[in-house]
């Protein structure tokens, strides 16, 4: 517990200023500096020795190999080891070329390889990397902006997958059913469909192969129903047996 308070004490008599500066014009801030360089200080580039080796010197003669020993086997993979990519076509290990019709499920619409991609991405890298939602960041402005005019859309929500867009919609749905003094929303999907693999998306997954393991006393994530393609009645009955008051609440009015 000391030492907390005394990392803390250190912590705030440091200022905004001081935090991001390598260099303190008083000497008080030169000894706080000092005092916490051991955290705070990164060595000049070409000053540090390591005997790791990077991962591209790595063996990769074998790729599946290199898989089954070291990377978590979520999903089945077909016998194909890809190296390189060029527009729609993708070479594999043995020098046979594929038409990519996967294009990453869906992520990879430009192609591979694409030279005006390519330079977008080395431009923004040598200006600026990553510096999380804590600060305002000029292009993620202007592509909000661009996405909210060129669409119906009035606000942009940025994520990293597929499974987080529909983790935000789940909790924008239940968010906004909440708001209107619904206790227990209901979100419909189809069965057979696929969602995500996050808790919330893979209980909105109608297919129960992908629950088993993941429940919590035989239930998973609570306020999902499911229901087939294309049955339009179906459907509608599904939401009329949502609608319906229970007895014992409509007792209580």
């Amino acid at each position: 517990m000391k030492i907390q308070s005394a990392i803390l004490s250190v912590a705030l008599a440091v200022s905004p200023a001081t935090a991001f500066s390598s260099t303190s014009s008083s000497s008080n801030n030169h000894n706080v500096v000092s005092s916490t360089q051991l955290y705070s200080t990164i060595p000049k580039p070409g000053t540090v020795t390591t005997s790791l080796t990077p991962p591209s010197k790595l063996d990769s003669s074998n790729t599946p190999d290199l898989f089954e020993s070291r990377v978590y086997k979520t999903y089945g993979r077909y016998p194909i080891t890809f190296t390189s990519g060029h527009g729609c076509v993708l070479t594999d290990d043995t020098g046979k070329d594929y038409l990519d019709f996967v294009a990453g499920i869906a992520t990879c619409a430009l192609g591979h390889s694409n030279e005006a991609l390519t330079s977008a991405i080395t431009n923004q890298m040598k200006q600026l990397h990553h510096v999380s939602n804590l600060y305002y960041t000029p292009s993620q402005a202007q592509l909000a902006n661009w996405l909210c005019t060129n669409s119906c859309a009035d606000k942009a929500f940025f994520c990293n997958s597929g499974a987080e867009s529909n983790e935000a919609a789940i909790k924008l749905a239940r968010r906004h059913a909440n708001d209107r003094g619904i206790t227990d929303p209901v979100i419909i999907t189809a069965e057979n469909s696929f969602h995500g693999r996050t808790l919330a998306t893979v209980t909105a997954t109608g297919q129960p192969k992908y629950h088993k393991g993941f429940t919590y006393g035989g239930e998973m994530v609570r306020g999902f129903k499911y229901t087939p393609y294309n049955d339009v009645e179906k459907l509608k009955a599904l939401v009329e047996e949502i609608n319906m008051t229970p007895e014992e609440d409509a007792k209580e009015g």
